[in-house]
């Protein structure tokens, strides 16, 4: 017979919270709600890694496709800058992953990036060139001026 949490993982969270909130400790599924308290922090780590990938590659198609700059990118560098520096605010003991999951995200933003330009691979670096603080400053856009920025 599958448990609550097999077959119903909402209805068991909802009977986790309540057993915590009435100290019901014995009744407690300690195994699963340890499984799910770690499992957060690797989605935060995750969500970390995936907005940093979206980011990277948006700067790359705005540096090696200046022609075919929009608002639309630019929204979305802005975006995922906010969502970046809302979460390293909800979670800052992510901030000492940040340049690890740089690199990491780095690799997806290749992918990525060339699969919206259809430029080839090799025409990107093969490490990032943009650092961290880069990455992050709002006003960091890598390659020439642009009118998108000053119409923004």
């Amino acid at each position: 017979m599958q448990s609550l949490y097999e077959s119903d993982f909402y209805g068991w969270a909802k009977q986790q919270v309540q057993l915590l909130r009435d100290q019901k400790w014995n009744q407690i599924d300690l195994n699963y709600l340890i499984e799910e308290i770690e499992s957060l922090g690797r989605q935060e780590r995750q969500q970390l890694r995936n907005r940093l990938s979206i980011l990277i590659a948006h700067l790359l198609k705005w540096e090696y496709q200046p022609t075919k700059r929009s608002r639309s990118w630019l929204a979305t560098i802005r975006v995922q800058r906010i969502d970046l520096e809302q979460l390293l605010e909800d979670s800052p003991s992510l901030k000492p992953y940040l340049t690890e999951a740089l690199q990491k995200a780095y690799l997806k933003s290749l992918e990525l990036a060339s699969s919206e330009t259809n430029l080839p691979l090799k025409t990107f670096p093969s490490e990032c060139l943009y650092t961290l603080e880069q990455v992050l400053d709002n006003c960091f856009y890598p390659g020439e001026p642009s009118k998108e920025l000053e119409e923004y």
